[in-house]
Parts: structure tokens; C-alpha cells; sequence
């Protein structure tokens, strides 16, 4: 099979209007969600993102029907579920793991493969497996994929180690179902999480989120199906607003709000940015350069581990040393030597830098970064490794002197709405090669 590359010239500031979809992070989560209802569900400002294919290439697989036009999918449990999502999706993202929870509800058992997604750490199962055996499943887990099987499962007490968005998923589309009261304490509180609760909520849940990160949920016999318009991807707007700014230029993005973006207005705004936000829309610019930062990612509401990808080529473009200490995936630097190879002065270390200890403080995981501004940046021929590493690579292209290639745009095409279209459209000098 031909793989597309892209092949970028530097053009100057970017500049023009974004509008950013629903988010790839949520999209896919309540199309398993919708598998629950016993009628149709649409979800409305749906991404144009590979990652939806690949969900309802399962969801189908499984005997779930779907249809999708531009920005609508309509889902609709057929009449014989097949429990088995086939080993052939092993490894591509991480959606089989959250079949697991709604297929023992439909049929009793379930198999699902083995989890994938971005190379950026790992993304353990033990979470979903231990709290779905305490709502009464039976579960093995394989070489090849995880069996599971239970009668009725119960509501149960679940404390997670970690505010694991998955998790918390997985325990949301499971304990809606089950006998009696289930209570999430440690519940991962990202927009997202809270997003996929409204939508349980209107398919008939009865779910609260109280205070302290604790999610209590009661089970009900049925689901209805239902439809919702998905908020605007807070990685995407994040990702245009510093195209923008990389390159001297503005972008003014549409379709996400402002209080999906709180951290990283103030965030980008201590390094010189200026912004202009309303209800519709918000952009930065910084006629008077950038400034250096220290940044740690956190969970919701700290500053998103998905926005440092970006944030690292914006610090090659400010004066002096910033520093990012990554405290949620212990590989998310991965991406690191694509960016060195374009002549970004990056250092990495095991330590933690810019913030206090975090979990990975006594690991070999090299999970902090220096960054020298104003790096020169120079045209190069890179692979790229995962999403986010492929946005960051064609921002480093854009400002770069000379030619960049860039292999595995597929990834940049499974996460980002018609990235193609949106950058051409910023004034990009763009083309596809095979």
C-alpha cells in the first residue's frame, strides 16, 4: 500500500479562520456509548478523523449498524450482537477495551484485542480489568486479547490509582447497566469524561458527579438512544492557535469555546501571546516576540499532556530556555528526535524539571525537556511517529529554511479534522506526494 507524505515549503505567517469539529477524543467514545441504547443515537458535529472509521468498522464488526454522512453518525444496535471484536484491530487504538463493559451487557461475554494507539507510554488495562472484576465479571487476559463473562454485573465501590480518563470511560458504560449504585472515586474530570456522563445522562443514566473527583452512578434497566452535538476539539483549537503563533502569523479558530482552553490562553499568554477571545470565536498573536516558560502537563484542569506537542516547537521560537516536565505518559517525548532532526535545540531527562516530583521521579523515563529559543530551524526528511508528533512536525516545517518531507501523515489524518484542507487554507505551501 502507498503511504502519503507531504512535502512542506515555509510560506510565512499562517494566517485565516479554523473551525474545529467535535473532538477526536470524544467522537469515538460515544459511538460505544450509543451501542447501549435500544434506539438510534446521532451525534452531530462529528470530525472527518480515521478514527472514526476504524470505530464503526468494529462497532459494525460486532453487528452494531452506522451510518455516516459529512458531520452526522447515526448508530443503531442491530437485532444478534456478536460479542467477539476481531484480533484483526489489535494494536490500532485504544476503543476495544470500552466494548468490554457494554458487550457483557448485551450478550454475556465479550472478547476484545489488545489495546494500541500512540506510541507514548503505556496505557495499562489493569484499571478496566480490575474494575469491571469488581462488578462481577470474569476476566482473562491473553496473548492475543482479554475474554470476559458475567450474568448480571453489580454496581461496586472503584478507587482509581490514577485519574485515568479510559478507565473512568470504561466504569461510566458499565456501571450504567449494572444492579445498584456504583461509586468512581479518583474519576478522571476531563471535558471529555464529562461530555460522554451528559450523553449517558440523555440516553437515561442516572449519573452524578459530585466534588473531590468522585462519580456516583446508578443503574438502570434500559438505555434509550439519543442525540447530541459534540463541543469543539480542545487539542485541535489549541494546535491552530500556536500554527498561528510559530510563525509570526494569527489564526483565529472557531467552534471551541473559551472555557475549554482556560490553561492554555494563560499559558500562552505569560509567554507574550495576545489574545482576542468572544462567544464565537478566539485567536493569539505576539507582535512583540515570545518569552521562555516552564510547563508541567496534569490532568484536567492542568495544562493537557496532547497541547505540549505543539507547545515544544512554540518554545523554539522564544527567546531564552523554557522547560516541560510531562507528568501523565512517561513516552510522551517520543517525538522529540523528528523535531531535533529539524534543528530544534531540545534536551531530555529522566528528572523532573520545571514542577515538583511527579510519579515518574524514580524511573528511567524520560519524561522532562530543555528548549533553547530561538533554535534555527532547517528543512528535513522525517517519519512521524504518532498524532500529535505529526502536527508538531509540520509546524517546525512551516518556519524551517528549506524542504521538509514528512512520512506517516496517516497519523496526523486520524486525529485532526482535514488537516490538509485547514493548513492550505492558512496559506501553507502544501503538497501531497505517494
Amino acid at each position: 500500500m502507498s503511504e502519503e507524505v507531504w512535502q512542506i515549503d515555509p510560506s510565512g505567517p499562517l494566517r485565516g479562520d479554523v473551525e474545529v469539529r467535535g473532538s477526536k477524543n470524544a467522537v469515538s467514545k460515544h459511538m460505544v456509548a450509543a451501542m447501549l441504547g435500544t434506539g438510534p443515537s446521532t451525534l452531530h458535529n462529528a470530525p472527518e478523523v480515521g478514527e472514526v472509521g476504524l470505530t464503526a468498522a468494529m462497532l459494525e464488526a460486532l453487528g452494531i449498524h452506522v451510518e455516516i454522512t459529512p458531520g452526522e453518525i447515526t448508530i443503531e444496535r442491530g437485532s444478534e450482537i456478536r460479542p467477539r471484536v476481531p484480533e484483526e484491530y489489535t494494536g490500532l487504538n485504544r476503543i476495544p477495551i470500552l466494548m468490554l463493559g457494554p458487550l457483557l451487557h448485551l450478550a454475556g461475554e465479550a472478547f476484545v484485542p489488545l489495546v494500541g494507539g500512540d506510541p507514548i507510554g503505556r496505557r495499562p488495562v489493569n484499571f478496566h480489568v480490575e474494575a469491571l472484576r469488581s462488578m462481577g465479571a470474569e476476566i482473562e487476559v491473553g496473548d492475543n486479547g482479554i475474554t470476559a463473562k458475567a450474568a448480571r454485573l453489580r454496581g461496586s465501590r472503584i478507587t482509581l490509582p490514577y485519574p485515568s480518563v479510559g478507565a473512568t470511560e470504561t466504569i461510566l458504560m458499565t456501571a450504567v447497566l449494572a444492579e445498584g449504585k456504583t461509586v468512581i472515586k479518583g474519576a478522571a474530570m476531563e471535558p471529555e469524561v464529562v461530555e460522554l456522563a451528559l450523553f449517558l445522562q440523555r440516553m437515561g443514566a442516572m449519573i452524578e458527579l459530585s466534588p473531590d473527583r468522585r462519580i456516583v452512578i446508578e443503574g438502570v434497566e434500559r438505555l434509550h438512544g439519543a442525540s447530541t452535538w459534540l463541543a469543539g476539539d480542545r487539542i485541535e483549537a489549541f494546535s491552530y492557535l500556536v500554527a498561528g503563533l510559530v510563525t509570526g502569523g494569527e489564526v483565529r479558530v472557531h467552534g471551541c469555546h473559551q472555557d475549554r482552553l482556560v490553561t492554555a490562553i494563560t499559558t500562552l499568554a505569560r509567554m507574550g501571546a495576545r489574545f482576542e477571545i468572544t462567544d464565537d470565536w478566539l485567536c493569539a498573536s505576539a507582535p512583540d516576540g515570545l518569552r521562555a516558560a516552564a510547563v508541567q502537563t496534569d490532568t484536567h484542569p492542568g495544562f493537557m499532556t496532547d497541547w505540549q506537542t505543539p507547545l515544544m516547537v512554540l518554545f523554539t521560537r522564544a527567546e531564552g530556555m523554557s522547560v516541560l516536565h510531562e507528568t501523565v505518559f512517561e513516552n510522551r517525548l517520543v517525538y522529540v528526535p523528528a523535531l531535533q532532526k529539524m534543528g530544534c535545540e531540545i534536551e531530555v531527562f529522566a528528572q523532573c524539571l520545571g514542577g515538583p516530583a511527579c510519579r515518574y521521579h524514580d524511573t528511567n523515563a524520560k519524561h522532562s525537556a530543555v528548549v533553547r529559543g530561538i533554535s534555527h530551524l532547517r528543512g528535513a526528511d522525517v517519519t512521524l511517529p504518532d498524532i500529535r508528533a505529526g502536527f508538531s512536525a509540520v509546524l517546525a516545517a512551516a518556519v524551517a529554511e528549506g524542504t521538509s518531507t514528512l512520512r506517516g501523515v496517516n497519523h496526523i489524518e486520524r486525529g485532526y479534522h482535514r488537516p490538509f484542507e485547514q493548513f492550505t487554507s492558512l496559506g501553507l505551501k502544501i503538497n501531497r506526494l505517494t
